[in-house]
């Protein structure tokens, strides 16, 4: 893949278009962004900010490099890369953003996919740790440190939205999407990492049916089922899978202990690829 720098960033105070100007980005208002030496720019407005360190700490964030960079997860990357370039332009650059982008592995895993397509990336994260990570690792794509309620992104410059274990904020979704462009999300199954849940948890709660109405502005297109047995066969990794997930936060010092216990576990991984349609006028 040709990988091209992405251009349609603005301002997160006024929300004029940021132009780059050597290492910074500028509007025309004169609010200048520098962009940090590991390559990432800041704009989320402290004024913005819930806690003074919101998202994935960095320990959280170690974890999840350590374990996707092992492939684990590498048939969600491959199916995620194959809805983004389904009905991509054959001539023209595709934008894409992944919202909730992490330490940027599914969009380092697209822009390796073989192919001639060209892409602009975007990926955006509320945890400085994760954004750090993903510049560190890929300078090609732009990296910034925002919210999905908040993105600093211009209206209608979008041809994919990923939204991949996150919290999705449809209506900026929308905004930010051209008309016809698409929306992937990427949704933990029911029977997601279950062996997994089955130990550090007393019991399991049944989850109730998902209720997954087609959000306002979007139709829906397609989805598809990925689900495969993982077998870790090193403490390491059993213990990077719990820390990057809430589970490790949620279950008692009993339960981290008998995770902490295993040398070796297989889970199954189950989740759901949902594509949906930008509306002309949503």
């Amino acid at each position: 893949m040709n990988v091209i720098p992405f251009q349609h960033l603005i301002c997160p105070l006024e929300g004029h278009p940021l132009h780059r100007d050597g290492g910074s980005w500028r509007c025309p208002d004169g609010h200048s962004y520098d962009i940090a030496r590991q390559g990432y720019t800041h704009l989320l407005p402290v004024q913005k900010k819930r806690s003074r360190d919101p998202g994935d700490s960095k320990a959280m964030v170690a974890a999840r490099r350590r374990f996707l960079n092992g492939g684990h997860y590498r048939p969600i990357a491959q199916a995620v890369a194959r809805a983004v370039l389904a009905n991509a332009p054959e001539t023209d650059a595709l934008s894409c953003l992944d919202a909730g982008c992490g330490e940027g592995y599914y969009l380092r895993e697209l822009a390796a996919t073989e192919g001639e397509q060209t892409l602009a990336l975007l990926g955006v994260d509320i945890s400085k740790w994760a954004v750090q990570a993903a510049a560190k690792q890929d300078r090609r794509g732009c990296w910034v440190v925002a919210s999905n309620a908040n993105l600093p992104v211009a209206r209608e410059s979008l041809d994919r939205v990923l939204c991949l274990f996150g919290f999705p904020v449809h209506e900026e979704f929308a905004r930010v999407l051209k008309p016809g462009g698409e929306l992937i999300q990427v949704d933990a199954g029911e029977d997601h990492l279950r062996q997994l849940r089955e130990i550090v948890y007393p019991s399991l709660k049944a989850r109730e049916p998902a209720q997954a109405p087609v959000p306002a502005g979007f139709q829906w297109l397609a989805s598809e089922a990925v689900r495969f047995e993982l077998a870790l066969a090193e403490p390491e990794s059993i213990a990077d899978l719990l820390a990057m997930t809430p589970h490790l936060y949620r279950a008692s010092a009993e339960g981290r202990a008998r995770a902490a216990a295993l040398s070796r576990l297989t889970v199954t991984v189950d989740v759901t690829l949902k594509r949906f349609g930008r509306l002309a006028g949503g």
